[in-house]
């Protein structure tokens, strides 16, 4: 039988310190996220935040007309509920899981307990959501300058990072959808990525073979997102304590 992934998995909850660790993970509960699965919609209270392990979730603005696009990916990197810890109790963005796996769960209450310390997992979240709201505005900078080839290209670079393999279960619908584009434009880019070698792409899934091409490909987007994410991380001592 296949072990329970462990917090540890996840870069926060890995970057606390042991007395910290000691408080919160005693109330930590496992969940698995299917592919489709939506852990909040927009307006609605946050009542929770999700540690993914080895899942993706997509944060998505969606617009009356029932059109959306994605604005930021979340993996084992970072936490889904940021809002409940910078002054607001909703969000303007559904929560949607992207790619299935685990994740931890902790309740808004024990959060706000450990964030009246005023000590290290306030510190380490605050420098998440900075990097969180770095990656949204360069989204939005992409999503409006750069063609579909090329946020496809960022964004299954993005998926990558935050997986622990080069496949990704996944259609074109769900690309459109979560790109902002129309589905023919998908079709499109990811076969002339295909015919140039760096995907392979079968009904449902996508698998990564030539990834330097497909960082080549990409718009700077991508690699401005990454250099600055892992600037504002590995700057934390927090996450370098970890790391050793």
């Amino acid at each position: 039988m296949a072990l329970d992934p462990s917090p540890l998995q996840n870069h926060i909850l890995e970057a606390l310190p042991a007395p910290v660790r000691e408080r919160l993970f005693p109330h930590l509960k496992l969940i698995t996220l299917s592919r489709g699965e939506v852990l909040h919609e927009s307006g609605t209270p946050l009542r929770q935040i999700y540690f993914p392990t080895d899942c993706i979730i997509s944060l998505l603005y969606v617009l009356e007309n029932g059109a959306s696009a994605e604005m930021s990916v979340v993996g084992n990197e970072g936490a889904i509920g940021v809002s409940m810890f910078i002054g607001g109790e909703t969000t303007t963005t559904r929560a949607i899981v992207q790619s299935a796996g685990s994740a931890y769960r902790l309740s808004g209450r024990k959060l706000k307990q450990e964030f009246e310390r005023h000590g290290d997992m306030l510190h380490i979240l605050l420098r998440y959501t900075q990097s969180l709201l770095t990656q949204m505005a360069q989204t939005a900078v992409c999503n409006r300058h750069h063609s579909v080839e090329q946020q496809l290209c960022r964004w299954l670079l993005l998926s990558l990072d935050r997986l622990p393999s080069n496949k990704l279960a996944v259609t074109q619908e769900i690309i459109a959808n979560m790109l902002g584009v129309r589905r023919e434009g998908v079709t499109a880019a990811a076969g002339k990525l295909q015919k140039l070698g760096a995907i392979k792409y079968v009904r449902g899934q996508i698998t990564v073979l030539d990834r330097p091409q497909l960082e080549k490909l990409s718009c700077e987007c991508y690699a401005l997102v990454k250099h600055e994410t892992d600037r504002i991380l590995r700057a934390s001592p927090l996450y370098r304590s970890a790391e050793r």
